[in-house]
Parts: structure tokens; C-alpha cells; sequence
């Protein structure tokens, strides 16, 4: 692998750009191409025209959008969405309400769910690219609600969940849905 390709890879070719480019792409699309001529007239006179080219070449260039890949399985991609923007929610109330010294092994606790939450709600965006994805994305859902549900429950309470057999129940079917990758 040569420098080239690593750099290649570490601008364009990770997912997280490739995403971005995505999005841009969309957008311009969108507005019949006017924004990448506005762009041309502020920027691309200033620069090199090796530049220029790969310029406009990465904006024209037409990926594939998240949606259509995820084909009918496009739900899991909201469900993402809606897990990801909650697990922010909760980290913040749980960063402003677990603030007392003595609430330590509490905190530790809260943190391992938030932890868990983020991971698996970023690879809910996989799951429709998966072989099973309904398996797969169903059993990440229902292990990342059981526990992280317990966890929550347990940081934000101080008492132990109702059932406590929730949360090893839940980390079993997160175990299950990464199994399910291999099959």
C-alpha cells in the first residue's frame, strides 16, 4: 500500500467521507448545479488547475446516497438517527444530573451505557448492508434497549433495575447481532 493509496483513502475512501461527499453531492444536485458554479467563480480561479480538475471531479462525481443503498431496509437507517440523537439527549442530562462526588460508581455506570448507545446506534447505519439485516438490526435494537435501558435506569435511579436480568439479557443480543455478521 503506498502513501497515495493511504491518503486516498483517508479523504475520500473512509465512510465518513464518503458520506459527506454524498450529502455535498445531493445538495448540489439539487439545485441544478448553480452552487458548484458559484463555487467555481470564488475558488477555483485561485487555485492550481491540477486541483481545479480533482475539484470538480469529487463534485460531480455521483455516489450512491445511504437511502438507496439501504433499500427497503431504509427504517434502520432513521432508527440510527432517532438511537443517536437520543443518546445525546440522555449524555447531556446525564452529564448536568450525575454530577456529585459521592454518585462515582454511578457515573462510571451511565458512562458504559452512553458508550454502548453511541457504538450502536452508528452501526445501525450498517445494518441494511448487512446479509440479515433484519436479524441483525433487530437484535442490535432490542439488546441496545435492554441495555443501556438497565444502565440508564440504574445511574439516573440509584436502584437497581426491577429486572435484572435485563441488561446481560440485552448484551447477549448485542453479542448475537455482531455473530450475525459472520453468518
Amino acid at each position: 500500500m503506498t502513501l497515495g493509496d493511504v491518503l486516498h483513502y483517508i479523504v475520500i475512501g473512509n465512510p465518513v467521507s464518503s458520506a459527506l461527499i454524498n450529502t455535498t453531492s445531493s445538495l448540489l444536485s439539487k439545485g441544478g448545479g448553480k452552487h458548484l458554479k458559484e463555487l467555481e467563480k470564488v475558488y477555483i480561479p485561485e487555485m492550481p488547475e491540477k486541483i481545479v480538475s480533482t475539484t470538480k471531479q469529487v463534485l460531480t462525481t455521483s455516489y450512491p446516497m445511504l437511502w438507496k443503498l439501504a433499500g427497503r431496509n431504509y427504517n434502520f437507517i432513521r432508527l440510527a438517527g432517532f438511537s443517536g440523537a437520543s443518546a445525546v439527549i440522555l449524555g447531556a442530562i446525564g452529564s448536568h444530573e450525575l454530577v456529585l462526588p459521592e454518585k462515582g460508581e454511578l457515573r462510571a455506570v451511565f458512562e458504559t451505557a452512553n458508550r454502548f448507545h453511541f457504538f450502536h446506534s452508528i452501526a445501525l447505519l450498517g445494518v441494511p448492508s448487512t446479509k440479515h439485516p433484519l436479524v441483525t438490526g433487530s437484535l442490535m435494537i432490542i439488546g441496545t434497549a435492554l441495555f443501556c435501558g438497565a444502565l440508564y435506569y440504574r445511574a439516573f435511579t440509584g436502584n437497581k433495575p426491577p429486572y435484572p436480568r435485563l441488561a446481560p439479557l440485552g448484551g447477549s443480543c448485542l453479542i448475537a447481532a455482531w455473530l450475525s455478521l459472520i453468518l
